[in-house]
């Protein structure tokens, strides 16, 4: 089981802990939504909650809840600039399908 970040991404949540002393690292996970079913989620964790499994990344602790750990392991999360604006990127291994936009995805288990 393993969450990853490219260099970028790293740096990049770095700047947001270091913005935020109160966070406890990287929350990272999947919510129902778009047209394919899953969406990634990433956010500052500010608590661990019951159940979470955490990774720790170059000393960026990482929390992943019980029910989006299975759907996220492999994960590989970057960061780009694209045109005005910067964002997360997921290389999600799990993914087998993505909806037109990229905004969600399907796995094996969804098609089953």
């Amino acid at each position: 089981m393993s969450i990853s970040l490219t260099p970028v991404a790293l740096d990049r949540v770095q700047h947001f802990l270091a913005q935020n002393p109160a966070a406890l690292g990287l929350r990272f996970g999947v919510t129902r939504t778009g047209c394919s079913g899953w969406g990634h989620v990433a956010d500052l964790a500010l608590e661990e909650r019951e159940g979470d499994q955490v990774f720790t990344f170059e000393g960026v602790r990482i929390y992943v809840d019980p029910t989006s750990l299975p759907l996220v392991d492999g994960t590989e999360i970057d960061f780009a600039k694209q045109g005005l604006g910067e964002t997360f990127l997921f290389r999600n291994p799990n993914a087998t399908a993505e909806c037109g936009c990229g905004e969600s995805f399907t796995t094996q288990a969804d098609v089953a």
